[in-house]
């Protein structure tokens, strides 16, 4: 993993473009990363990985949706659909049990349980939450970042 110090008015700048409310000081220990395989790149802050770049956009990382849980609008899951979604699976719309409000079509999402409100993924919405809300069947999330994946390894 190669690793670059970077100023942390940089790291806000890109923050702010992406629409997160969020600064760092600094006094933050900020690098910008990229994998040797170029297949990950993206920010740590204070040795731990907290944005990584999916579709040329800017997601953070579930460790740091543990202390930031409102940096993205939520979807909450029943418990039983959580051993699909850590092991990769896309969210459909029968495992919902909570959609957020203010959810547009192709925005990042995290997929919290019902019991204990813990981030266990992050997704792309296939759908507005009116679409959804709508719906009764059907993939309405295309999970991007799990617990366990390869993102949550080098963090």
């Amino acid at each position: 993993m190669k690793k670059t110090r970077i100023k942390s008015k940089d790291l806000n700048k890109e923050l702010e473009y992406f629409g997160f409310n969020i600064e760092y000081s600094k006094k933050d220990k900020i690098e910008s990363l990229e994998s040797k395989d170029k297949e990950l790149k993206g920010f740590a802050v204070n040795d731990q990985l907290s944005f990584f770049y999916s579709e040329n956009k800017l997601i953070p990382n579930l460790k740091i949706l543990q202390d930031q849980p409102n940096l993205l609008k939520q979807i909450t899951i029943d418990m039983g659909a959580i051993k699909f979604i850590i092991n990769g699976a896309d969210i459909m719309r029968p495992g919902i049990v909570e959609i957020e409000e203010g959810i547009n079509k192709d925005s990042f999402i995290v997929i919290v349980d019902v019991n204990n409100k813990k981030p266990l993924a992050v997704g792309i919405a296939l759908f507005s939450s009116e679409e959804m809300k709508d719906m009764d069947s059907g993939k309405v999330i295309k999970n991007i970042h799990y617990v366990g994946d390869d993102v949550w390894e080098r963090s």
